[in-house]
């Protein structure tokens, strides 16, 4: 009988190298490393965003002795578990799964606190419940007794749509939960399937921008005390103002909600040098990362180093602090 062991990612392109010496190293002679980057499922922007990111170290490769490949997950969650075993080196999360997952909470949803620890906090997902006006739903407690879609199955999304509802006196058990894609979110709205759905993501969101034009729809406002409650509580819920005319037949400004920006993540026992150097060569070379993505704007003095409520790993305050925009403030807390 023959057994065939499953070997670790990057095993073979690294014994080819090993063979062959194609690999080389940095200008200083280092040893190549090879590091996997957790995204999501093809067709989303953590997929795309993850590229971007992979290309982007790729250029900085030769002088940092690494080659980083994008790899498709199941998402957050996935990413989390997969980092504190040691199979992916980093991973782009949402901000609202990681504070949770670093806490361990809620209880049942983790088999354990994870270590996590944030290189730089990037855009931000700007997400609410869209519904045809047809349906009669004005407010969020109008999602009781109807099928709304909430997402897609195990990808995370009740981390944060779970404590936005319940601030809005609603919980899953009010409704008929429905998951799904957003742009199975679209069709279920459209042929009557479901009455309302979370949508979101950069803004414009085009999701919500094919229900808008399809037919006449309601962005659902939030509560503005739930909100602010919700904005007081969790460090990763943060006010947005959607501009008027943004969608079709949306005559207002939407006071809305960043439900958790999209940020990139390492174990807390990656090396501090390895976090420092991912940290600078992805900040010095923002302007690239904006050329590839538009997510690379949110790579900047402000936003980079903003707290969504995970803590800094050390490597990357030590960057931060180097070039002048680290929050001292902060520091002592993040640090950890």
């Amino acid at each position: 009988m023959t057994t065939i062991r499953r070997r670790a990612p990057g095993f073979a392109v690294a014994a080819l190298c090993a063979l062959t010496a194609a690999c080389g190293g940095s200008d200083s002679g280092e040893r190549q490393r090879f590091l996997s980057l957790g995204t999501a499922p093809p067709g989303g922007a953590f997929f795309v965003v993850g590229g971007a990111l992979a290309e982007v170290l790729n250029e900085q490769g030769t002088a940092n002795a690494w080659q980083v490949t994008a790899e498709a997950t199941k998402g957050t969650r996935e990413n989390i578990r997969r980092l504190a075993t040691g199979e992916m080196d980093l991973a782009l999360a949402n901000a609202a799964v990681t504070y949770f997952a670093v806490r361990g909470e809620p209880e049942g949803e983790w088999e354990q606190a994870f270590p996590m620890r944030s290189l730089v906090t990037l855009a931000p997902n700007v997400a609410m419940f869209v519904t045809p006006r047809s349906s009669g739903i004005e407010t969020l407690a109008g999602l009781k007794g109807q099928r709304v879609v909430v997402g897609v199955a195990g990808a995370g999304f009740e981390f944060f749509v779970r404590p936005l509802l319940a601030a809005h006196g609603v919980s899953y058990d009010d409704f008929s939960p429905l998951y799904n894609t957003q742009a199975g979110a679209v069709d279920l709205l459209s042929d009557g399937s479901a009455a309302a759905a979370f949508l979101g993501g950069a803004v414009p969101t085009g999701s919500i921008t094919q229900v808008a034009s399809g037919r006449d729809a309601l962005l659902i406002p939030f509560d503005p005390e739930a909100r602010q409650r919700l904005i007081d509580e969790y460090p990763f819920f943060r006010p947005v103002t959607i501009p008027a005319g943004t969608y079709a037949g949306q005559d207002e400004p939407y006071e809305g909600l960043d439900v958790g920006s999209m940020h990139l993540i390492v174990a807390a026992n990656q090396e501090e040098d390895l976090a420092y150097r991912l940290t600078r060569a992805l900040y010095e070379n923002r302007e690239r990362l904006a050329e590839k993505h538009p997510a690379g704007r949110a790579v900047n003095p402000t936003n980079a180093v903003r707290d969504a409520g995970t803590p800094f790993h050390p490597g990357a305050i030590r960057y931060y602090r180097e070039i002048g925009i680290w929050p001292e403030v902060a520091a002592e807390g993040d640090a950890g």
